[in-house]
């Protein structure tokens, strides 16, 4: 009897670089491409998927935008983290040439990561959807002055030929990924590098964050990120997202949560995972 492969949903067409850490991550599963974020949050929330790949942060855009309202609204946890080496290529049909390409399509944030080539060969950029979808559309346009910009994983299902490779800007473009669970499942304490995910309102009240986190420092716990948010559209009332280093059943970051929590209305952990290895790296 064959067994059912479990499934991870990620955010885009097949060949993006969700695709390509799916696979890195988990080889053996089988990933469920999605339209929308929101549609690999409800994936998972509704049992169309065990796990979902979700992109956070990038080292040259920054953070990704929605992920960080979604996550603290979610009934998913963070059980995971992964990094990926953003690597673009150059794309077209397997007749075209450089000399032939007009037009470059891709995702708004990859057209900007790669200029170099872009002025290089003169081409004209044509905003798409998303990168593997950009090759998809160029495959199916059997137009040999389109180019797309995609992951080489994206050339290889669509059939196009590689005309250059590694054409980003920069060599350190790179995408961190979280892995999110309908089961709140903690790494353990005391097995290597742990990240501890949350978030928290601080009160209404005069350097009311600045004591918030000064259990952090007291307690010696590093704190790796740090970003604030809206609540329903009044600019007093904000959120932040936090991560550090270490353990909540770590001696010093407990204390440091608990010292938190006095000076906050909500402190809410949104995961407790091994750190990448990636980031020892």
């Amino acid at each position: 009897m064959t067994s059912t492969p479990r499934r991870i949903a990620y955010q885009g067409e097949p060949g993006a670089n969700s695709h390509l850490v799916c696979q890195q991550a988990y080889p053996d599963w089988e990933p469920l491409p999605c339209a929308s974020f929101e549609h690999a949050f409800a994936a998972v929330e509704n049992g169309d998927a065990d796990l979902a790949m979700i992109p956070i942060d990038n080292s040259i855009a920054g953070r990704v935008a929605d992920i960080h309202h979604f996550l603290p609204t979610s009934s998913l946890k963070i059980v995971g983290e992964r990094f990926l080496r953003i690597q673009f290529s150059l794309m077209a049909l397997p007749e075209a040439s450089v000399d032939s390409l007009r037009t470059v399509h891709s995702h708004v944030h990859a057209l900007g990561q790669c200029r170099g080539v872009i002025r290089e060969l003169g081409l004209t950029p044509v905003v798409a959807g998303d990168t593997a979808g950009a090759a998809r559309e160029v495959a199916e346009s059997g137009d040999p002055t389109q180019a797309a910009i995609a992951p080489p994983l994206a050339a290889e299902i669509y059939g196009l030929q590689v005309l250059r490779a590694d054409v980003e800007d920069e060599d350190h473009n790179t995408t961190r990924f979280v892995v999110l669970s309908r089961d709140f499942e903690q790494a353990p304490s005391g097995s290597g590098p742990v990240v501890t995910t949350f978030i928290f309102n601080v009160r209404n009240l005069p350097a009311a964050l600045y004591k918030a986190l000064g259990g952090f420092a007291t307690n010696g716990v590093n704190m790796t990120k740090l970003e604030s948010y809206m609540v329903g559209g009044h600019f007093t009332a904000t959120q932040f997202l936090a991560e550090v280093d270490g353990h909540p059943d770590d001696p010093d970051v407990r204390n440091a949560l608990e010292e938190l929590a006095f000076f906050t209305t909500e402190v809410k952990v949104l995961g407790v995972y091994p750190a990448d290895s990636f980031r020892g790296a």
